[in-house]
């Protein structure tokens, strides 16, 4: 059978600022502007989650998608929804949340526990023009 890939798509709302530690607070305003607020700023984000792998013949599938919205859901959006990313998300502690380090860090939660298939690609949508996509390497 032929590999194909299927999406699903998952949205949640969080806050976060953007900022280094080991730079001083000038040099965050500097490089992260806006962003760096003291307090954080909102997103609305949008997760696909793709995943690849043959058709399985008897069901049809690469994988049911039901599947990949209880195992995101569950694991990303129960985790980081209507959260402040820099304080309230374990898996996110000492990261600086830019939607890069964010969608690496969903990648290492996801990809061990999407079976059949495989995950192929994230992509986190911040705002409705901006988005990063993670392949795994």
């Amino acid at each position: 059978m032929p590999d194909v890939t299927v999406v699903r798509r998952l949205r949640f709302n969080a806050a976060h600022r953007v900022h280094n530690p080991a730079l001083s607070d000038e040099e965050n305003r500097e490089l992260f502007g806006k962003c760096n607020n003291p307090h954080g700023h909102g997103h609305n984000y949008e997760l696909e989650v793709c995943v690849t792998g043959p058709v399985d013949p008897r069901t049809g599938y690469v994988i049911d998608l039901g599947i990949v919205r209880d195992v995101a859901g569950r694991l990303v959006v129960d985790a980081m929804d209507h959260k402040h990313l820099n304080h309230d998300v374990p898996f996110l502690r000492g990261v600086n949340p830019t939607t890069e380090n964010i969608v690496v860090a969903i990648w290492n939660l996801l990809a061990p526990r999407i079976a059949p298939g495989r995950l192929a690609r994230l992509r986190l949508w911040e705002t409705e023009n901006n988005y990063v996509e993670y392949e795994g390497r």
